[in-house]
This record gives C-alpha cells, structure tokens and sequence, in this order.
C-alpha cells in the first residue's frame, strides 16, 4: 500500500521516533538534516547521497533493548561504483555493504531516542558468499538489534546487531556484530573552517 510522504520539516519529533518505515525522500531529508520540524539540539543524521546506501526502510520493531531494523536498496546500473570498482569487471564494494548495516544501526539508535552524531566503531566477521553485480534488482539489509544501550553519563549510545545481506532474495553476506555509537558535542558543522572538531582522533567512550 502507498502512503504520501511527508514533506521535509512536516514531521515532528514525536512522529519520527513512532515510525517503523521510512520512504527514500524521507532519508534523503533526514541526510540533510530537515525531515523533522522540531528536532533536539544534535538531531541523528544519515549520509547523503551518493553514500546513502538505502532507497527504502521497511521495517523497524523495538523490544526493549533489542529490536530489528530491515531497508532496501535499488540497484541502479549507472551507480558510481560500478564506473571504478572495476574497470571491466563492475561489483558493488563489499565495504558499502556494511556501511549499509552500519547506516541501519544509526538510524535505530535515532528512533530509539539517541542524540548525537552516529560513528561506525566496527563489526566481527564479515562473510561474502556473493556478488551484487549492476543488473540485480534490489539489496535487503535485515539486522537484529542485539543490544541498545544508553549512556546517561556521556550522552552516549550504542546499537549492537547481526545482518544478512540479500541480493534479489538470495543471501550473500552475513555479517556478526557491527556496532554504531552516537556521539555528543562531537559535530561539525561549519566545515570546511578550521574550528574545535576539525580535527578527528580518539572518541571519548567512558561507558562504552
């Protein structure tokens, strides 16, 4: 069943944290930070494109501190990686597959209520039984929430889930344990100024 989007700005705080699905104009505008009206102060945000590496969320269920998160990508044969990743011999990078989960983990820990900015802190194994190649047709994300948890102390937040990877239904990756934060104060917002977070290095994870 179809449902009209909303516009950006349309959605209010309360709406985005009750949703369990949202459309790709939706995530385009949370990438650009205007989806909600009245968002908290360091409101979650997803990558923009050309990283944005869904088209759709379909699914989210939250169950105290575990829950589930599926999205969706379409393939499009045109897609940038496939004119450099390889020359001759066109594959989506296995990497942008688990920045996918990672991208899903995010966005979790911001309907989960979490503040800040999201950062990937890594995953355990990675198995690639599988290609997506430019003429498949879709790419299913499907991650069980493992553990959320909140840091009250730092302002912190991190999500733990298990993903399978499915190419037009088949699964070609599974991958164990990927793990996101968010992350307080640690924004920046007018790059490309020299300022306070210009410069990266350690994140401060006293809970973690």
């Amino acid at each position: 069943m179809s449902r009209v989007m909303p516009r950006s700005g349309n959605m209010s705080y309360a709406e985005f944290l009750a949703r369990r699905e949202f459309g790709r104009d939706e995530l385009i505008a949370l990438s650009q930070g205007n989806l909600v009206a009245d968002p908290p102060p360091e409101f979650v945000r997803l990558p923009a494109p050309p990283m944005l590496m869904l088209d759709r969320v379909v699914h989210i269920e939250r169950h105290g501190t575990r829950g589930r998160i599926v999205g969706e990508q379409d393939i499009d044969v045109a897609a940038w990686f496939f004119h450099c990743h390889f020359r001759g011999d066109p594959v989506q990078p296995g990497c942008l597959g688990v920045d996918a989960v990672w991208q899903l983990l995010g966005l979790y820990c911001g309907v989960a209520g979490a503040a800040g900015s999201g950062r990937a802190l890594g995953c355990g194994e990675v198995k690639f039984d599988g290609q997506i190649r430019p003429h498949n047709r879709r790419v299913r994300y499907e991650v069980t929430v493992r553990r959320f948890s909140s840091l009250p102390m730092s302002g912190a937040a991190v999500a733990i889930g298990d993903a399978d990877v499915l190419v037009d239904d088949e699964r070609i990756y599974r991958i164990s344990a990927a793990k996101v934060g968010t992350f307080t104060r640690i924004a920046y917002p007018d790059y490309p100024l020299l300022s306070d977070n210009a410069r990266g290095g350690v994140l401060d994870r006293k809970e973690g």
